[in-house]
């Protein structure tokens, strides 16, 4: 499933290339909680969190 970029179609042949938005934006918003969930790993981050107790809660490290 791509957006549509014509080196997609030259790359992926048959069924493998779908072309979608709706796909597209999943896979943004997959990006989107990664980088989020990784900024909090970062101390330059808004994420951040000054607790230990919660850094690792927010982290999954429990």
């Amino acid at each position: 499933m791509t957006d549509g970029w014509p080196l997609y179609e030259s790359r992926l042949k048959g069924k493998l290339h779908v072309i979608s938005k709706r796909y597209t934006q999943r896979i943004e918003r997959h990006n989107l909680n990664l980088r989020q969930h990784l900024a909090r790993l970062g101390r330059k981050s808004l994420s951040f969190s000054k607790s230990v107790e919660l850094q690792t809660r927010s982290s999954g490290i429990i």
